[in-house]
Protein backbone atom coordinates (compact mmCIF):
# COMPACT_ATOMS: atom_id res chain seq x y z
CA UNK A 1 0.00 0.00 0.00
CA UNK A 2 1.36 3.65 -0.67
CA UNK A 3 0.88 6.59 1.50
CA UNK A 4 -2.27 7.80 -0.20
CA UNK A 5 -3.94 4.29 0.80
CA UNK A 6 -2.68 4.58 4.26
CA UNK A 7 -4.14 7.59 4.62
CA UNK A 8 -7.72 6.50 3.24
CA UNK A 9 -7.43 3.69 6.15
CA UNK A 10 -6.32 5.44 9.12
CA UNK A 11 -9.43 8.11 7.81
CA UNK A 12 -11.58 4.77 7.45
CA UNK A 13 -10.51 3.20 11.09
CA UNK A 14 -11.37 7.29 12.74
CA UNK A 15 -15.10 6.59 11.36
CA UNK A 16 -16.02 3.59 13.42
CA UNK A 17 -18.55 3.66 15.65
CA UNK A 18 -17.48 0.19 17.15
CA UNK A 19 -13.95 -0.91 17.55
CA UNK A 20 -13.10 -4.32 15.73
CA UNK A 21 -13.10 -7.66 17.76
CA UNK A 22 -10.23 -7.58 19.91
CA UNK A 23 -8.97 -11.40 20.64
CA UNK A 24 -7.72 -13.81 18.49
CA UNK A 25 -10.56 -16.23 18.51
CA UNK A 26 -13.33 -13.30 18.04
CA UNK A 27 -11.19 -12.17 15.29
CA UNK A 28 -11.02 -15.74 13.80
CA UNK A 29 -14.93 -16.16 14.55
CA UNK A 30 -15.88 -12.47 12.56
CA UNK A 31 -14.19 -13.62 9.24
CA UNK A 32 -15.59 -16.87 9.11
CA UNK A 33 -18.59 -15.11 9.51
CA UNK A 34 -17.92 -13.10 6.57
CA UNK A 35 -15.97 -15.55 4.56
CA UNK A 36 -18.03 -18.89 5.26
CA UNK A 37 -15.65 -21.35 5.60
CA UNK A 38 -12.40 -21.88 7.32
CA UNK A 39 -10.38 -22.77 3.94
CA UNK A 40 -11.68 -19.45 2.70
CA UNK A 41 -10.37 -17.68 5.62
CA UNK A 42 -7.08 -19.88 5.61
CA UNK A 43 -6.75 -18.80 2.02
CA UNK A 44 -6.97 -14.93 2.89
CA UNK A 45 -4.97 -14.84 6.09
CA UNK A 46 -2.00 -17.67 4.41
CA UNK A 47 -2.20 -20.65 7.09
CA UNK A 48 -3.59 -24.16 7.04
CA UNK A 49 -7.06 -24.80 7.47
CA UNK A 50 -6.19 -26.41 10.49
CA UNK A 51 -4.23 -23.42 11.96
CA UNK A 52 -7.70 -21.79 11.41
CA UNK A 53 -9.18 -24.23 13.66
CA UNK A 54 -7.15 -24.25 16.22
CA UNK A 55 -7.29 -19.98 16.54
CA UNK A 56 -11.33 -20.75 16.56
CA UNK A 57 -11.37 -23.44 18.91
CA UNK A 58 -8.77 -21.66 21.05
CA UNK A 59 -6.05 -24.01 21.04
CA UNK A 60 -3.51 -21.71 19.77
CA UNK A 61 -3.61 -17.93 21.10
CA UNK A 62 -0.75 -16.63 19.94
CA UNK A 63 0.24 -16.78 16.18
CA UNK A 64 3.25 -15.50 14.68
CA UNK A 65 3.51 -11.43 14.50
CA UNK A 66 3.23 -11.62 10.24
CA UNK A 67 -0.08 -13.66 10.66
CA UNK A 68 -1.34 -11.77 13.40
CA UNK A 69 -0.75 -8.30 11.92
CA UNK A 70 -2.64 -10.39 8.21
CA UNK A 71 -5.69 -11.38 10.87
CA UNK A 72 -5.89 -7.69 11.71
CA UNK A 73 -5.65 -6.13 8.20
CA UNK A 74 -8.26 -8.80 7.35
CA UNK A 75 -10.61 -7.83 9.72
CA UNK A 76 -10.46 -4.30 9.66
CA UNK A 77 -10.85 -4.19 5.62
CA UNK A 78 -14.41 -6.10 6.50
CA UNK A 79 -14.87 -4.43 9.33
CA UNK A 80 -18.23 -1.62 9.21
CA UNK A 81 -18.52 -1.09 5.42
CA UNK A 82 -22.02 0.46 5.74
CA UNK A 83 -20.17 2.65 8.11
CA UNK A 84 -17.18 3.01 5.54
CA UNK A 85 -20.08 3.61 2.73
CA UNK A 86 -22.13 6.38 4.34
CA UNK A 87 -18.46 8.35 5.46
CA UNK A 88 -16.72 8.34 1.96
CA UNK A 89 -20.19 9.04 0.34
CA UNK A 90 -20.85 12.12 2.60
CA UNK A 91 -17.01 13.15 1.82
CA UNK A 92 -17.84 13.22 -1.99
CA UNK A 93 -20.25 15.67 -1.39
CA UNK A 94 -18.61 17.74 1.09
CA UNK A 95 -15.00 17.64 0.89
CA UNK A 96 -12.02 16.31 2.33
CA UNK A 97 -9.17 17.94 4.56
CA UNK A 98 -5.56 16.83 3.73
CA UNK A 99 -2.90 17.69 5.99
CA UNK A 100 0.85 16.80 5.03
CA UNK A 101 4.48 18.09 4.87
CA UNK A 102 5.67 17.47 1.98
CA UNK A 103 7.73 18.78 -0.76
CA UNK A 104 5.97 20.94 -3.23
CA UNK A 105 7.49 21.52 -6.77
CA UNK A 106 5.66 23.32 -9.53
CA UNK A 107 6.24 24.91 -12.98
CA UNK A 108 5.74 28.51 -12.59
CA UNK A 109 6.12 31.43 -15.23
CA UNK A 110 9.42 32.80 -15.87
CA UNK A 111 10.81 35.70 -13.18
CA UNK A 112 9.14 33.80 -10.51
CA UNK A 113 10.63 30.76 -8.19
CA UNK A 114 9.94 27.50 -9.12
CA UNK A 115 12.38 26.40 -6.31
CA UNK A 116 10.16 22.79 -4.84
CA UNK A 117 10.59 23.26 -0.63
CA UNK A 118 8.57 21.91 1.65
CA UNK A 119 5.47 22.88 3.27
CA UNK A 120 3.32 22.18 5.73
CA UNK A 121 -0.34 22.41 4.69
CA UNK A 122 -3.87 21.82 6.05
CA UNK A 123 -6.20 22.43 3.33
CA UNK A 124 -9.76 21.35 2.74
CA UNK A 125 -9.99 19.69 -0.73
CA UNK A 126 -13.60 20.43 -1.88
CA UNK A 127 -16.16 17.13 -3.16
CA UNK A 128 -14.88 17.16 -6.68
CA UNK A 129 -11.22 16.20 -5.72
CA UNK A 130 -12.72 13.46 -2.67
CA UNK A 131 -14.96 12.17 -5.55
CA UNK A 132 -12.01 11.69 -7.63
CA UNK A 133 -9.57 10.31 -5.31
CA UNK A 134 -12.32 7.58 -4.13
CA UNK A 135 -12.58 6.77 -7.99
CA UNK A 136 -9.39 6.54 -8.49
CA UNK A 137 -8.50 4.48 -4.94
CA UNK A 138 -11.34 1.75 -6.27
CA UNK A 139 -9.99 1.73 -9.89
CA UNK A 140 -6.88 0.75 -9.05
CA UNK A 141 -5.11 3.98 -9.48
CA UNK A 142 -0.94 3.88 -8.00
CA UNK A 143 0.00 5.96 -5.23
CA UNK A 144 1.83 8.50 -7.37
CA UNK A 145 -1.85 8.86 -9.75
CA UNK A 146 -3.54 9.55 -5.75
CA UNK A 147 -0.91 11.78 -5.40
CA UNK A 148 -1.36 14.12 -8.04
CA UNK A 149 -4.99 14.20 -7.69
CA UNK A 150 -4.11 15.69 -4.23
CA UNK A 151 -1.87 17.91 -6.32
CA UNK A 152 -3.70 19.29 -8.12
CA UNK A 153 -6.18 20.37 -5.44
CA UNK A 154 -3.74 22.04 -3.55
CA UNK A 155 -2.56 24.24 -6.81
CA UNK A 156 -6.69 25.15 -7.31
CA UNK A 157 -7.22 25.96 -3.91
CA UNK A 158 -3.84 27.07 -1.89
CA UNK A 159 -1.45 27.68 -4.74
CA UNK A 160 -4.34 29.31 -6.80
CA UNK A 161 -6.75 30.43 -4.39
CA UNK A 162 -9.50 29.19 -6.64
CA UNK A 163 -8.49 31.45 -9.43
CA UNK A 164 -7.53 34.99 -7.76
CA UNK A 165 -3.81 34.46 -7.67
CA UNK A 166 -0.86 32.80 -9.47
CA UNK A 167 -3.08 31.66 -12.70
CA UNK A 168 0.61 31.09 -14.31
CA UNK A 169 1.27 28.10 -12.14
CA UNK A 170 1.07 24.80 -13.64
CA UNK A 171 1.88 20.82 -12.93
CA UNK A 172 2.17 20.83 -9.19
CA UNK A 173 3.82 18.10 -7.88
CA UNK A 174 3.97 16.33 -4.21
CA UNK A 175 7.22 15.00 -3.56
CA UNK A 176 9.02 13.58 -0.49
CA UNK A 177 5.93 13.16 1.82
CA UNK A 178 7.05 13.45 5.14
CA UNK A 179 3.33 12.59 6.48
CA UNK A 180 0.28 12.85 4.75
CA UNK A 181 -3.13 12.67 6.49
CA UNK A 182 -7.05 12.67 5.66
CA UNK A 183 -10.24 14.06 7.75
CA UNK A 184 -13.48 13.44 6.26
Amino acid sequence: MGEIDDAIERADREGFTRQPPKTLQARINFLIKQLKTTKAVAAEIGVSQRSVERYRKGERKHPPQAIAERIDAAVRARWQPQVRKRRRKQAARTGITVETRARFGYTAPIGTTDDGRFRRLTVRLPAYYAQRLFDARDAGATDQQMRQIIAEGFKDIYFQDGGARAMGLSDVTLNDIDYLDLDY
